[in-house]
């Protein structure tokens, strides 16, 4: 018998206390973007082999369980297979040559390179979510985009919409689940006809759509009467929020990173160019 395959459990903090999970949030969104910069400038084998190290690092640190971890269905695996086979045929450099045969390697390791970067900025994402309350989201952006208020931006408006989208995620995803089960088990009559199936499936997505937009304004109303029971929605962005020492700790730690990837790939290029 095969095990149960593991959910996806993200915007939910795995329960503990680590230093990890005490670093002020604005700490984690700041080392997310620089190294997602870090990627987008250098997304080199060198920088996906740091950034890769300082999620393994992170997530011992943070004890992260393994079971937090999803498991990958296989058909997303024949995906991944699929575009490997379909960018090799796009060769270049470097080559292989097997048999008196040359194969060009190039579109293969790009494809690699690409999934690889993917992987290690699911996988910060994934740090953050596991290691991060949700309540905390919403004073750091108001925080970090503080300089931005000199330019009459609403700043806490749009920490309180992050704060919402951000709670709300995890709740609908429920509902929703609890929705799809609810129609697997109702009883179907299979229509003979394939114009009768096109016309069954229709309808059933609008019964779907239908249910899904109802149970999403049931919820909205029962977070607005939370907030305003909680004196509004000025509360959510208005709770003391600044860095500690680990925090610039952490930061020197990501900038020193940073610079060491960037500079090992750039002399990289020049040696081998």
């Amino acid at each position: 018998m095969s095990a149960p395959r593991r959910p996806v459990v993200l915007l939910r903090p795995v329960p503990g206390d680590s230093v990890i999970h005490r670093l002020w949030a604005g700490t984690k969104l700041i080392a997310v973007a620089a190294l997602g910069v870090l990627l987008t400038f250098y997304p080199g084998w060198v920088p996906i082999a740091f950034v890769a190290g300082v999620v393994l690092v992170t997530a011992v640190l943070a004890r992260i369980p393994r079971g937090a971890v999803p498991s990958i269905p296989a058909w997303l695996w024949l995906i991944v297979a699929l575009g490997g086979v379909t960018a090799a045929f796009a060769a270049g450099e470097p080559y292989l040559t097997v048999a008196g045969t040359e194969f060009g390697l190039g579109g293969l390791l790009n494809f690699l390179r690409i999934t690889a970067v993917a992987l290690v900025l699911l996988g910060l994402g994934a740090l953050v979510s596991w290691t991060t309350n949700v309540a905390e989201v919403a004073p750091a952006v108001s925080t970090l985009g503080r300089p931005l208020r000199l330019f009459r931006l609403p700043v806490d408006d749009w920490a309180v919409t992050l704060a919402l989208a951000l709670r709300a995620f995890p709740m609908l995803i429920d509902e929703f689940s609890v929705l799809y089960a609810a129609r697997r088990l109702r009883p179907r009559e299979r229509p003979e006809s394939r114009r009768a199936r096109r016309k069954q499936w229709a309808a059933e997505l609008v019964d779907l759509l239908a249910a899904a937009v109802t149970v999403s304004l049931r919820r909205a109303d029962e977070m607005g009467d939370a907030i305003t029971a909680r004196g509004g929605a000025g509360q959510i962005s208005a709770y003391p929020s600044r860095p500690h020492a680990a925090d610039y700790v952490a930061l020197a730690v990501i900038a020193v990173v940073c610079g060491l990837a960037g500079y090992v790939e750039a002399f990289t290029f020049l040696a081998t160019s």
